[in-house]
Order: C-alpha cells, then sequence, then structure tokens
C-alpha cells in the first residue's frame, strides 16, 4: 500500500524551500500526501534553530505526537533542518520515539534513512558536516501554482555574533548561474508568474566564482524569461549592497520593486558588536539610493531589540533610523541567546522586562510608520496577483487577497468575478490599515491565467532536479543578454 506522508515547517523561506525538495524526494521514492483528517504514516518535522523558543517548540510538539506513534507503531517520525543539525542524537535521546534525523547538508538522505530504520527496527541519525548534494539537484512538490522559490546559494560567509546559521548551513556555496535559470524556466513551463531568489546572502552571490557583479547580472538574466513577470529577491546584505544591483531592480520590468533589508540596530556601537560589517549612514544611503531610482520602492526589514549591552541611548538610534527608513513593515525580533554563537557569551545580557519593554514602544513606532505609509496608498492602481491562503478573514468579509508588485497584500473585493489563486487582477486602493490595503471598489481588469487554471485544478508543480552541475570555482559560461526597459510604473 502506498504510505502516506505530512510534513511540518517550522523557520524561514529557506526551510520552506527545503520542505518542498523534501516532498518531491517522498513522492519520487512512492509516498503520497496525507489527506486533511487522515493520520499520515511519515511525520516529518523541518526545524529552524534561530530563535530561542525553537527548542521547547519542536519537543513539545514531539511530545504530543508519542501517543499517536503508539498507537500506531508503523508510523515513522523524521526530524530535520537546522535544530537536527544542531542537536544531532540529543534528539533520539529526549525523543525516543523518533526513528530518523537528518541534518541541513543531506536532506536528501530522507528516503534511504526511512527505509533503513523501517528494515532494521532503529533510529537512524545521519548529520554531514558539509553538503552532500546541492538542493537543486532533487526534486520538488512546490506548495504554490503562481509562485515559486529558486535558491541561488546556500550557505554564509558572514560571522554575525547573534546568528547561529553559519555553522548550521555552511560556508556559501553558489549555484551556476544556468542552473538558476533553468530552473526558473521550468517552473515557468509550469505556468508560474513569480519567483522568489533565495539565499542567506543574496548580495554576496558569486563569490564562489569570482564575480561580485553576478547577482545584478542574474536579475537582469531571470527578468528576461519569457512568460516570467515577477522577480523577487531575499534576504541581502547591506555591506554588499551595490548599485548595480540597484539598476538592474530599476531597469529590468520583471522586477518588483520591493526591498528587504535587515537593519538589525540602528546604533553603530550595536551594529559592531553584531559584527554587521557597516553603519547607519551606509544604510541610510542605500534606502536613498533606490528611492531614487525607484520612488514606488516598499522597503521591509528586520531588527533585533535587547541586544547583549544594548543601552537606552543605542535603542533611541533605532527608533531614529526607523523614522527616517519610512519601513512599510518589519519583522521585529527580541534578542535571544543561542548556545554556540558569540553573543551568548558576551556580558551585559539584558533583563527580560527591559527588552519586553524596548520591544514594545519598537513595535508601536513600525506600525504607526506603516499605517502612514499605506494610508498613502489610498487612491492608488494595483496590479495583483492573488494569493491562496493569506487572508485569513476573507471568507467572513466575501474578499479575496493578492500581493502588489510592492509586496503589499492587499484585500479586494471580486464582484462577480470568478477570480482564482493565481489570476491577475487590477483594482484601486481604498483604505490603508497597518498591516494591509484593502480594494473595495470595482475590478479595473481581471486577467485569467495558467496558474488560475492549475490552481482551480489543485494542481502544484513538480520540478525535476536541475543537473547542469554542482557549483564549482572558475568563471560560469556568460548570461543571456537582458532586456532592457524601465520598470518604473
Amino acid at each position: 500500500m502506498t504510505r502516506s506522508y505530512q510534513i511540518r515547517t517550522f523557520g524561514c523561506q529557506m526551510n520552506v524551500h527545503d520542505s518542498e525538495r523534501l516532498a518531491g524526494l517522498l513522492e519520487d521514492a512512492g509516498y503520497a500526501p496525507a489527506g486533511d483528517d487522515a493520520t499520515p504514516d511519515v511525520v516529518v518535522f523541518n526545524t529552524c534553530a534561530v530563535r530561542e523558543n525553537a527548542d521547547n517548540k519542536l519537543y513539545g510538539t514531539l511530545g504530543h505526537l508519542a501517543p499517536a506513534k503508539s498507537a500506531n507503531p508503523g508510523m515513522q517520525i523524521a526530524v530535520g533542518g537546522c535544530l537536527a543539525q544542531k542537536d544531532q542524537g540529543e534528539i533520539v535521546k529526549r525523543a525516543p520515539w523518533v526513528d530518523v534525523v537528518f541534518g541541513t547538508h543531506n536532506i536528501g538522505s530522507l528516503p534511504v534513512l526511512l527505509e533503513r530504520a523501517r528494515h532494521n527496527r532503529e533510529a537512524q541519525v545521519e548529520i554531514l558536516d558539509a553538503l552532500e548534494t546541492f538542493p537543486s539537484t532533487l526534486p520538488a512538490r512546490r506548495d504554490s501554482a503562481y509562485s515559486g522559490w529558486v535558491s541561488i546559494s546556500v550557505g554564509c560567509n558572514n560571522t554575525c555574533t547573534f546568528c547561529i546559521v553559519p555553522s548550521l548551513r555552511g560556508k556559501e556555496r553558489d549555484r551556476r548561474p544556468g542552473d538558476v535559470l533553468a530552473e526558473v524556466q521550468a517552473l515557468v513551463d509550469e505556468g508560474v508568474l513569480e519567483v522568489t531568489l533565495l539565499g542567506q546572502n543574496v548580495n554576496s552571490y558569486g563569490v564562489e566564482f569570482g564575480d561580485r557583479y553576478a547577482f545584478g547580472k542574474l536579475l537582469r538574466a531571470t527578468g528576461a524569461v519569457d512568460g516570467l513577470e515577477r522577480v523577487r529577491f531575499t534576504s541581502p546584505h547591506p555591506k554588499d549592497f551595490t548599485s548595480d544591483v540597484i539598476a538592474a531592480m530599476a531597469e529590468t520590468p520583471a522586477v518588483c520593486h520591493q526591498l528587504h533589508m535587515p537593519l538589525q540596530s540602528g546604533s553603530d556601537r550595536v551594529l559592531k558588536a553584531m559584527r554587521r560589517s557597516y553603519r547607519t549612514a551606509k544604510y541610510l544611503s542605500i534606502l536613498d539610493e533606490v528611492r531614487a531610482a525607484m520612488p514606488d520602492a516598499a522597503i521591509t526589514t528586520d531588527i533585533i531589540v535587547g541586544f547583549p549591552g544594548e543601552t537606552e541611548e543605542d535603542f533611541l538610534g533605532t527608533l531614529d533610523v526607523v523614522r527616517r527608513a519610512r519601513f512599510s513593515s518589519a519583522f521585529t525580533f527580541q534578542y535571544s541567546k543561542r548556545p554556540g554563537t558569540p553573543a551568548a557569551e558576551l556580558p551585559d545580557q539584558l533583563p527580560k522586562q527591559v527588552v519586553q519593554e524596548r520591544y514594545d514602544r519598537l513595535v508601536a513606532l513600525v506600525n504607526e510608520i506603516a499605517h502612514e505609509e499605506n494610508l498613502r496608498q489610498v487612491g492608488r492602481r494595483v496590479e495583483l496577483l492573488v494569493a491562496a491562503g493569506e487572508g485569513r478573514k476573507d471568507s467572513e468579509t466575501n474578499r479575496m487577497t493578492g500581493r502588489a508588485r510592492d509586496g503589499r497584500l492587499v484585500h479586494f473585493t471580486p464582484g462577480a468575478a470568478r477570480v482564482r489563486s493565481g489570476d491577475v487582477v487590477e483594482t484601486t486602493v481604498t483604505y490603508g490599515a497597518p498591516h494591509n490595503l484593502i480594494a473595495d471598489g470595482p475590478l479595473l481588469s481581471h486577467r485569467r491565467t495558467k496558474a488560475g487554471d492549475r490552481s482551480e485544478a489543485g494542481v502544484k508543480p513538480k520540478t525535476p532536479g536541475v543537473t547542469l552541475g554542482l557549483p564549482s570555482f572558475g568563471e560560469p559560461a556568460p548570461l543571456p543578454a537582458a532586456v532592457g526597459g524601465c520598470a518604473v510604473r
């Protein structure tokens, strides 16, 4: 009988994309997705280790699953991802009902490890210290019919003192441009309209083959793929952000005017302690250059509150940068000590109540500015790629939800039109809230798409692994010439 699987994902976009690879591997091995109400034969946890409560969340969830495993001895539980890479054999010691533990460097081993665990009737723990195979060589069952992740690199060469990712994901490995473009083309052939280029630090793309301008060239080449309507990327690093990338964003029509630029702190002293390799003046100058080239650009960020030794003056510096930057939204975090990071050993770890009070003030300011920026969007005509599952109250309000080209979430009224996820509509913003926009007027246009057809039919793309070759040193083949033009609309 066909065995069923369920994947539960914690963490960042990289983890979400890894889970697509895990789904593709399992389906190639003969597994099928479990139904919504069915008990799966295999449960895979793809974990994150960035936040302090990641461990508690995983082990708590594993504990809740233990009775189901006892009632169904044939069920298998696998744990992978960053927390598995960090804790390794500790997982089966704390949760002996787990069957498989695999790391970030060998996600392709999952089907074999599951079979080995069944045959040997004992847990299999396999953690590699280096990348076994680049994820792009593995098949992927995509989550969306209209939007896809495309990894351009894995790992990170930075040494931020608060971050555990480099020790878990390893040094940066860059895909060849041909591999990236082949995967983009495969997605477009399946009807996908939008891709997001993924990397721990997309701006340093090309370091492995010695081309510091490789990312800007890749943006232009990706935007030139026929049939691809939107290109996004995440995440850049301010220290590596160059003017050629801004030019590529402004001059390539398919590249969206959206930039997620992590700030982390508005204090130069704290940035130095974080080893962030840039200062606030540099950061703000990048935003000025982006907005000069693309006045309609929406800029988002990441900010950490309560880094060890952060003073009230340091925190006020962060608030000042937030006011000057005018972010459309921000992901805000309270610093959490992660064992194995340099920051965990720093003196002057701040009391929880101090961090919480500063965090509350930051969130209030971020929401105030985001609301003001969203109010400025009222009356603006927007093109939306209709999304699935992003509007939690859509059924109550009789609205649907889409993403504007600048990344803003817009809840709109479809009226009598039969709009599907993956279709493209145009409408006018009628109201701005702190976290989203509302468009309750009539649709100005509605374009049915192949992605909409597939969404309606419940068909999600499955892409084979791109096997043009593993990353290697040396100059890659030239990128194809990109189509010129201006993206300002």
